[in-house]
C-alpha cells in the first residue's frame, strides 16, 4: 500500500498508533470505530507539524535493512544457543564448562560435537584428541585437548541423565557452528551491498564505523540524510538529545527521551566507543568529559552526540572525515 501511494505521488505521514490512541481521549464521545480512528488520524496529520514523512527507499537501503535485521536475529539466536549449551554443560560437567569461552573458541565447539563426557575424554587421551581436532582443522588443538583432558581428570562422578545431556550439548555445539557460518554469509552480503551505497566511503572514513555499523546506520536512517532537517532532529530520533522534565519551579532537569530509535542509538554508541579507543580527537573529547565527572557511559553518549553532528555535516556536504575539521566542530 505504501509503495502504491508513493508511486502515485501521494504525500504520506507516519503517525504512531500510540499517538492516535492518546489523541482520541481529547475527542468527544467514547465510541471506538474505524471511522473515528480515520478521522482522528486525518485531523492529526492536518494540525501537527512534527510528523515524519515517508519516503521511498532505494534498493540498496531496503536490502541492507533486511540483511541487518536478519543478522541481528542470527546473533541473538547464537547467544541463546551458547547460553543453553553452557547451562546444559554445567549441570553434568562443570569443569569443562569453565575450561573454555565457547562464544570465541571454535575449536572448543568442534570438540563438543565429538566428546562431551569426562569418561570419553579420559579414554581418548590428549594425543588422540589433538589428532582428531587437527583433522577438522581446529586451531590451538594442543591447548584445547590439554584443557579438556584436565577438566575430565577433575571429575569422576557420573551425573544422572548425563548421556542425554551430552547429546543435547553436541547438538547445540553444532547449531552454534551453523549459525556462525550463516552469520558470516550474511555479513558478506551486507558488505557487498553497503560498499555500493553512495554514502559508504564517507561513513567508513569516520573512525569507529566499520562495514556492519555503517550498514546499520544506513538501514536505520533510510540512506537519505535530507530526510532530517538538522543534526538536532537526527539526534532526537536516535535518543542522543536529552529532553527537559521541568515542573513548576524545577527547571534544567534533562532526561533521556522515552521514544527513540534503539538500533540507531546502539549503532552510534558502539561507533563512539570504538572511536574513543582509536581516534585521538575522540579520545581527547572523551577524556575531557570524564574529567568533568561523567562516568563512562555518559562520556560515550556525549561523544556520540558530538560525532553525530560531524557525520550529518559530512553526509550533507558529501565530504569525508578530516581530523582537523572534526576537532574544530
Amino acid at each position: 500500500m505504501i509503495t502504491l501511494l508513493l508511486a502515485a505521488a501521494q504525500r504520506l505521514l507516519y503517525i504512531p498508533g500510540r499517538s492516535v490512541h492518546d489523541a482520541s481521549a481529547g475527542y468527544r464521545g467514547d465510541a471506538n470505530s474505524a471511522a473515528k480512528d480515520a478521522a482522528i488520524m486525518a485531523d492529526q496529520a492536518r494540525m501537527r507539524r512534527d510528523l515524519q514523512p515517508l519516503r521511498p527507499g532505494d534498493e540498496i537501503t531496503v536490502e541492507l535493512r533486511i540483511l541487518t535485521a536478519r543478522r541481528a536475529d542470527l546473533v541473538a539466536d547464537r547467544t541463546r544457543a551458547i547460553n543453553r549449551l553452557r547451562a546444559q554443560l554445567v549441570e553434568y560437567f562443570p569443569a569443562l564448562e569453565r575450561a573454555f569461552d565457547y562464544s570465541n573458541n571454535k575449536a572448543a565447539l568442534i570438540l563438543l560435537t565429538g566428546y562431551q563426557t569426562p569418561e570419553a575424554l579420559r579414554r581418548t587421551g590428549a594425543a588422540r584428541l589433538v589428532a582428531w581436532l587437527g583433522k577438522r582443522k581446529a586451531r590451538n588443538a594442543d591447548a584445547v585437548a590439554a584443557g579438556a583432558v584436565e577438566a575430565a581428570q577433575a571429575q569422576h562422578t557420573v551425573v544422572p541423565g548425563q548421556d542425554l545431556a551430552a547429546a543435547m550439548v553436541a547438538r547445540l555445539a553444532g547449531q552454534v557452528m551453523n549459525l556462525d557460518t550463516e552469520i558470516g554469509a550474511t555479513e558478506t552480503m551486507i558488505e557487498e551491498r553497503f560498499r555500493r551505497h553512495r554514502h559508504a566511503e564517507i561513513i567508513l572514513s569516520m573512525p569507529g564505523f566499520g562495514v556492519i555499523l555503517g550498514a546499520e546506520f544506513v538501514a536505520a536512517t533510510g540512506g537519505d540524510i535530507s530526510a532530517f532537517d538538522s543534526a538536532d532532529r537526527l539526534a532526537g530520533i536516535c535518543g542522543l538529545a536529552p529532553v527537559p522534565r521541568d515542573s513548576g519551579r524545577i527547571s534544567g532537569n534533562l532526561k533521556r527521551p522515552r521514544r527513540y530509535h534503539r538500533r540507531l542509538l546502539r549503532t552510534c554508541y558502539l561507533a563512539a566507543q570504538s572511536a574513543a579507543r582509536t581516534d585521538p580527537a575522540s579520545r581527547t573529547y572523551y577524556d575531557r568529559k570524564r574529567a568533568e565527572g561523567k562516568h563512562h557511559r555518559q562520556a560515550v553518549l556525549a561523544l556520540a552526540r558530538r560525532r553525530l553532528n560531524v557525520l550529518w555535516a559530512m553526509l550533507r556536504d558529501h565530504t569525508p572525515y578530516e581530523t582537523s575539521t572534526a576537532t574544530a566542530a
